[in-house]
Order: structure tokens, then sequence, then C-alpha cells
């Protein structure tokens, strides 16, 4: 006899014994039962998980009970998608951060193909490989990438040893940008590596004078890779010259790195805690100064178009009563974002992080930084210039369509 027959006939016997056991039909039955409750009791509790609780599985339960509803009832034609899209669209409205927002699959599509298409300020494109690395998918002619070498398909690894396949494209573009100023190594692939030379092309996004009135004026542009330094020898210069008050210009400046705010808060304040950035976990990296400061009348000038690491900057310097802010209330754009890809191709651009000051204060939540002084220009287009203006030391004489700026002289005589 065969292995497979004596197989089967191994489990006719087996059944042909449990048969002929004589139990009663009500035990039978209420054994039934009992399997039938416990595998529909597994099944609930695992619909409860993967909706993360009742409260949640009652909120799912709500919202198919109104797209029940409106199939039904809606007296036009109605797009199921189009519903699910607006739905998460709002959910994502409601938490009443403007900085965050859902994308439809395609939406997040050409928002892909969009920061796809931004250059790294080194002058080439990456996207995020299948293998964790960043692939370059193009470059531009004559910029440091393609002085450097590099070439579209290939792709980089590690920033000067530091490896990067574990990270998002936009904390890559980060680090890349905290190297610009200077020279820096890319890691492609396992083995093979190439520096990169930004110091040929860089440029300061800080310029200075020294006005009629003895205040130094500097105008900060963005907080790039080298701002820190920038500014701080910018003031070094204006002490050398004579200057006897700061005036700070952030209008206009989008931000940029935090330690290149953080290197410069430190040159200007004394020693404590200058701001915090926080996550959702609860995790802080906190920044703090030592004890070397300026210690000269400060005003700093910020305007609606002044985001992020400049708002940081004017806010620690208020808060520290180290600075008099004078123009209009910034943006509250100190929230950092992280995409985070759905499963059905959608998307969130979520804010997942905050700066805080020193005190606890988060300036999104606020909705920017208030002005000790709100003034607002009369002609926007005369931001900055006041170079040729006449005036002595009381800044009665200077001359310029710049009322904040000229404001700003004024106090600090």
């Amino acid at each position: 006899m065969s292995i497979g027959n004596r197989l089967m006939n191994a489990i006719v016997n087996v059944f042909s014994a449990i048969l002929n056991i004589r139990i009663r039909f009500k035990y039978v039955l209420l054994a039934l039962i009992i399997l039938v409750g416990g595998a529909v009791g597994i099944t609930y509790k695992k619909m409860l998980d993967n909706v993360g609780g009742k409260e949640d599985y009652a909120e799912a339960m709500r919202y198919i009970e109104i797209k029940n509803i409106v199939e039904d009832e809606y007296i036009d034609n109605v797009s199921r998608q189009a519903m699910g899209d607006y739905a998460a669209a709002a959910m994502i409205s409601g938490l009443g951060d403007k900085w965050s927002y859902y994308m439809s699959a395609d939406q997040y599509k050409t928002y892909q193909l969009n920061t796809a298409n931004e250059y790294s300020g080194i002058g080439m494109s990456i996207i995020k490989d299948d293998s964790g690395g960043f692939q370059v998918i193009s470059v531009n002619a004559d910029s440091p990438a393609a002085m450097a070498g590099l070439s579209a398909g290939s792709v980089i690894t590690s920033i000067d040893n530091e490896d990067i396949t574990g990270k998002t494209v936009d904390e890559a573009r980060k680090m890349i940008r905290s190297k610009m100023n200077g020279k820096f190594t890319l890691g492609l692939g396992r083995k093979n590596s190439i520096e990169v030379d930004c110091s040929g092309v860089y440029q300061s996004s800080v310029k200075y004078r020294l006005e009629k009135t003895e205040a130094g004026y500097i105008q900060i542009f963005n907080f790039e890779a080298g701002t820190g330094d920038d500014a701080i020898a910018a003031i070094e210069d204006l002490l050398n010259q004579g200057a006897v008050a700061l005036c700070i210009d952030l209008r206009g400046n989008p931000g940029g790195l935090d330690t290149e705010v953080a290197k410069f808060l430190d040159y200007l304040l004394p020693s404590g805690t200058l701001f915090v950035e926080t996550s959702k976990d609860g995790n802080e990296k906190v920044t703090s100064s030592d004890a070397m400061c300026i210690q000269l009348p400060i005003c700093v000038l910020v305007n609606s178009e002044t985001f992020g690491e400049a708002e940081l900057c004017a806010a620690v310097l208020q808060e520290n009563q180290w600075a008099t802010v004078l123009g209009e209330a910034t943006t509250g754009k100190t929230r950092t974002q992280e995409t985070i890809t759905l499963s059905d191709g959608s998307a969130l651009r979520l804010s997942t992080g905050t700066y805080l000051t020193g005190n606890r204060t988060d300036i999104s939540a606020k909705g920017g930084v208030v002005p000790d002084l709100i003034i607002y220009n009369s002609d926007a287009s005369a931001t900055g210039t006041t170079e040729g203006t006449v005036g002595e030391s009381t800044g009665g004489g200077a001359q310029s369509n710049d009322d904040q700026l000229m404001q700003a002289l004024k106090l600090l005589s």
C-alpha cells in the first residue's frame, strides 16, 4: 500500500472515531456558539486595532454613515474619490495650522515633480532612490555640482562621511545647504566619493554700512550657510568703525538654518537658553549661549515677509529685552513640516516640529512676532535705501522713504 493511501486511511479512521462518540446535541451546539462567538470577537478586536480603538471606530462609522446618506439621498451624482479627498483635506484644515495640508494622489505626484525639479544650492536636483540614497536627476551647467563631476544617475549615500540613506529629501537638502560656504564630500554608492567646492561661488547674505547717525546697519537676506559668521564679522567691522548702536534688518528674510541663527544669537546675547526645537514625541534640542555678549542699543526690523528662523531670531532678542523690534507682524512660520505618504498614494504635509523661545513661547501658535513698535512703509520699494543720507547723531537729518528704517535710526539715536 502506498504512503498516500495509508495517510488517507488514517484520516478516515480518526473521523470515524470522532463520529462514533456519543455527544448530546446541545453540547455540540454550545461548542459551535462559543467557536463562532470567539471568531466574531477576534474579528471585532482586529477591526478596532486597525482603526485605533473604539473612538476611532465610531468616527470611521460616522464617516461611512454620512457617505452612504449622501450617495442615497443627494440629488446629483457623487464622486466617492472626490468626497474622500475633501474629507481628508478638511480633517487637516481643522487643525488650524496653515502650514499643514492634504494632497490627493494626483496633487502629490505634481508636488513630487515640483520638488524634484528644485535645485539644491550646489546646482543639482535629487529624488529619493529605492536603495535609500538620493539619485541625481539633473545638474546645472557650471554649477559646483557640475564642476565636481556629478551627473544625472549618480546616487548620493553620504555627506562628509555621514550616512544619509535613512533621511528624507528635505533633510538631505538641509544638510547640503549647511555646507554651501565651503568644501564637502559626497559619498556615491558604497566606495566612491567626490568633493564639492562651493567656496568659489559663495555669496554672502549679509550687507552692512555705518549710517551717518553712527548706527551700524546690517541687512541679513537669509540664514543659509555662512550667514552667522558673516553677520558677526559685519558687526565687528562696524564696531571698529565706531558704531554706537545696531540696526538689524530681517525684512523679507525667508529663514534658513537654525545653526546659523544660533551662532548669531550666541554672539549677541549673554548666557542662557536661546531656543528649543521640539517634536510631537517630546524630543527636544536645546540651544544655549555663553556669557560673551554685545551690549549696545539694538533695533530689529521685521515685516510680513519675515519667515521661520528669521522670526525666531527677532523673537529671542525681543524676549530677552535685548532689542526693540520694529515694523510689521511676521508670518508665524516657525514650525517644521514633514511629508507623509499614505497607502493610496495621497500624502500629508504635516507640521511635526516647532521652535520655542527660551521661555517656551510658540511663535507659530501666537501667529508670529508682534513688533514693539508697529510701523508700515508708505513706499515698499524704499526698503533699506539709506545710502547717501545725511544727518548727525540725532538722526534728524536722515533722508529716506524707508519709514521703518528712519524710525529705527531715530530711536537708536
